[in-house]
């Protein structure tokens, strides 16, 4: 026996699994994009060089305050144990890039006796921080 006055049920999409998985993605995206950002030092005010190059990631900062303080991946340390902690860092066979983070107040003097105390430490490559104008 068939009931014929039955009416065909419409078929239905139902699209909020859909607007779920599409709201995961972009909370995936969101949160990746965050991670995205490098924080590689302490805020100072670089000076501006036309010729600037963006280097690989750095394995080490040195940064100089425009205090004169000295960082070495945002811990203060000394000019004299500079080159002890640069040297602790430093893997053996391979080089190491050291990033200078000096801010455009401080005097040249102390700029230079910071990169001679990195120079002094082998397998340590030598890089200034600058930004374009």
């Amino acid at each position: 026996m068939r009931l014929q006055d039955e009416p065909d049920i419409p078929a239905q999409i139902n699209i909020v699994p859909m607007i779920d998985v599409i709201f995961a993605i972009l909370t995936f995206f969101i949160m990746s994009t965050l991670f995205l950002t490098r924080s590689e030092g302490l805020p100072v005010n670089l000076p501006k060089a036309a010729t600037a190059q963006t280097e690989r990631p750095a394995q080490a900062t040195v940064t100089i305050d425009k205090n004169g303080q000295i960082f070495l991946d945002k811990q203060v340390i000394s000019l004299e144990q500079l080159e002890n902690g640069v040297r602790q860092k430093v893997q053996p066979q391979q080089q190491m890039m050291v990033v200078l983070n000096a801010d455009e107040g401080v005097s040249h003097g102390q700029v230079v006796a910071v990169m001679d105390k990195v120079r002094r430490v082998e397998g340590a490559k030598l890089a200034i921080a600058t930004q374009k104008p």
